[in-house]
């Protein structure tokens, strides 16, 4: 129950930090802060994939309705929640995952998270900006949206674990 809670907390925050602050900065060079993605990444690891996939649906829905979207948060989360599975093997140890856990930086390290939420991020970014811009007429400009994008978002998905998940662990 309490991990329940915590995920609706987790959820509430994320929404809010995305739709109503980081959506409305702009940086310039087509670069957005994405965080709503390291609510997927958190997931706990014995969760089913279909309870992922279906609140990764929810979740997008959510940012989508309050941002105007049209279903790109919502596709580009599904896309990332269904590569968690694969990615996530491939980087397991021999043992596999412990229940318990759900990919922080604190339980995993710093090493696997970084190789884990770099690809589902690139994943999820590639996805976003492919289809927002829905041409290939102008991929340099896809490809510098991506890259640029990607390791601001890594960064304040990062900066949200050092000061939200640590607190929430230490209660």
């Amino acid at each position: 129950m309490k991990n329940l809670l915590t995920q609706f907390i987790r959820a509430i925050l994320l929404i809010f930090l995305q739709v109503f602050i980081l959506s409305q900065i702009e940086i310039g060079w087509g670069i957005h802060i994405m965080l709503y993605p390291i609510f997927i990444l958190l997931l706990p690891f014995d969760l089913k994939p279909i309870f992922v996939l279906l609140l990764a649906f929810v979740f997008g829905m959510v940012i989508d309705s309050l941002s105007n979207t049209a279903g790109l948060h919502t596709s580009s989360l599904l896309t990332m929640a269904l590569f968690r599975f694969s990615i996530f093997k491939v980087f397991s140890t021999r043992d596999g995952y412990d229940g318990i856990y759900s990919g922080t930086v604190y339980e995993m390290g710093s090493a696997w998270f970084f190789k884990t939420s770099t690809i589902l991020l690139a994943i999820q970014h590639i996805w976003f900006f492919a289809f927002e811009q829905f041409s290939f007429n102008e991929v340099l400009y896809l490809f510098q949206k991506i890259i640029l994008s990607l390791p601001i978002s890594y960064f304040f998905c990062l900066l949200y674990q050092y000061i939200f998940v640590k607190k929430l662990a230490v209660r």
